[in-house]
């Protein structure tokens, strides 16, 4: 759990007792590439914590999958319908890599993050900067032209860009493969 300790310490002073605690209640898990943590309408009853690889969130659209975040070591996936409203999901979420995970079940991460202070404000820590990363990210389709905002993903997901398919990335971005393809071939 090295990747998830690191990332847990680094948004807020997780004590050794609340890792242990935590530790008390997730479950190893391997998952092979192109594997579907959550499906839409679908229960999971689980959250992810990420040790190795990458996931995306997406929605289908029409038919059409609409790329709507990356997760990477150290990172959370779960449904939020599921965990915060007790509805199935809306979204999928799917592995592009072989990925390692620890796994919750939700109604124990909803325990900890109840009864351990710590959890609490690492989990309050968590949606501050996944509001503030969706509240960019909006802003930014809406406002930048399609280089500027490849050039904001590639700072804020650095190393995404090497081990993602293209189509997924443009799609995050609003744009077309042929216009991400462009873009970085004038890199």
């Amino acid at each position: 759990m090295r990747n998830i300790i690191n990332r847990l310490k680094s948004l807020y002073p997780i004590s050794e007792t609340t890792l242990q605690e935590l530790a008390k209640h997730v479950e190893y898990c391997r998952f092979p590439k192109k594997h579907l943590l959550v499906k839409e309408n679908i229960f999971c009853k689980y959250a992810y914590f990420i040790e190795r690889g990458i996931t995306r969130s997406y929605w289908l659209v029409d038919g059409e999958e609409i790329t709507t975040s990356f997760a990477g070591e150290g990172s959370i996936v779960f449904s939020m319908d599921e965990f915060y409203y007790n509805k199935v999901s809306e979204e999928f979420v799917e592995t592009l890599e072989k990925v390692e995970a620890y796994r919750i079940l939700l109604t124990d991460l909803t325990h900890l993050l109840e009864t351990n202070i710590e959890l609490s404000n690492w989990g309050r820590i968590i949606h501050q900067n996944e509001y503030r990363r969706l509240h960019r990210s909006h802003k930014e389709r809406l406002t930048l032209p399609a280089k500027e905002r490849y050039e904001a993903f590639r700072r804020q997901f650095p190393d995404i860009c090497q081990r993602v398919n293209l189509c997924y990335i443009a799609s995050y971005l609003g744009i077309t493969p042929s216009t991400l393809s462009r873009l970085r071939a004038n890199e």
